[in-house]
């Protein structure tokens, strides 16, 4: 390996940024050429790409988002889109390439690892929702951002001795409702990979907590469960008497500056993916299983499936009480 490329893909997360400096940084310490690409696989196919190096990476540990952007890109979903790519990789250089993102990203690495361009994959979404990997980066500051939001929705809620409906990222889990629920004392969480029942799922809840004296109610509803909370707001209201508010909380939890768990588990992700590119691995996905980093084949991670746990859900439900 004398140059690798290196691109993130898919929705941005807190910690990208730790990954790329350690690709830069790990390559610099190797010998290694980094060129950064721009704009996710778009960069690739229009050739969007420059020279990073150790000082060009300074002081980028602390910043969300990702500084070398990312896009969608449809043609690279094409046959055609992953040839040119390969043929564009060919002409500035590339032995490798690294690529940051989702699942959809992994699709897009796999495909290029077939077409003669070996390339590693690093698991960076904040829906820790990567079969096989127990943790993804962004995950953790995902989770802190939330937490801080519904705390201070809190304060309002019990202010007025409101029901505040609060929706959260994972459109097909519910990992960060989950665990923000916990970690913020809701009375009902709603994921997308458990059925509910609104009269005994969302309202009992509501009604006895009043009847114990509860003044206010937290209610999180993942994304994916694909349910209106401005409507399930209304309905709190109409058939409780309780006054009800929604918040999508939206984009802002993609952002801010990445927690230490974060910073530190890209760090030594994106310093794997370069190490496995120099011992002549392609093909693979950079992963934490059983608290440690390690790899696995790619077409095989994307089969891996991951469950919630039964034991936090039933946490969640004793701890609503």
């Amino acid at each position: 390996m004398h140059t690798i490329g290196v691109l993130t893909s898919g929705g941005d997360a807190p910690g990208m940024n730790a990954a790329i400096r350690a690709v830069v940084r790990t390559g610099a310490y190797h010998g290694i050429r980094v060129m950064g690409i721009k704009r996710g696989y778009n960069g690739l196919i229009n050739g969007d790409m420059d020279d990073m190096d150790a000082r060009s990476v300074s002081e980028t540990l602390q910043k969300g988002g990702t500084i070398l952007q990312t896009a969608r890109c449809l043609e690279f979903k094409e046959e055609a889109g992953v040839r040119k790519g390969v043929e564009i990789a060919k002409v500035f250089g590339l032995d490798g390439l690294i690529v940051i993102g989702g699942d959809g990203s992994f699709r897009g690495a796999l495909d290029l690892c077939r077409a003669g361009l070996p390339t590693v994959a690093v698991p960076g979404t904040i829906d820790n929702d990567i079969g096989c990997s127990e943790y993804t980066i962004g995950y953790d500051t995902c989770l802190n951002t939330v937490q801080d939001a519904v705390d201070k929705l809190r304060d309002t809620s019990t202010s007025h001795e409101r029901c505040s409906v609060i929706e959260v990222m994972g459109r097909g889990a519910g990992y960060i409702a989950l665990n923000a629920g916990i970690a913020c004392g809701a009375e009902v969480v709603l994921v997308p990979e458990i059925p509910y029942d609104f009269d005994e799922d969302v309202l009992r809840p509501i009604l006895e907590g009043k009847a114990r004296g509860k003044k206010h109610s937290i209610i999180i509803v993942a994304e994916g469960v694909g349910v209106s909370v401005i409507e399930m707001a209304k309905e709190i209201q109409e058939k409780t008497g309780i006054e009800a508010r929604a918040t999508i909380l939206g984009h802002v939890q993609r952002g801010g500056s990445p927690s230490v768990r974060d910073r530190v588990i890209a760090s030594e992700m994106g310093s794997k993916a370069v190490e496995l590119l120099m011992e002549g691995k392609s093909n693979r996905i950079v992963c934490m299983q059983n608290s440690k980093v390690v790899d696995v084949d790619i077409e095989e991670g994307l089969q891996m499936k991951k469950k919630l746990s039964e034991d936090i859900m039933k946490l969640a439900k004793k701890l609503s009480v």
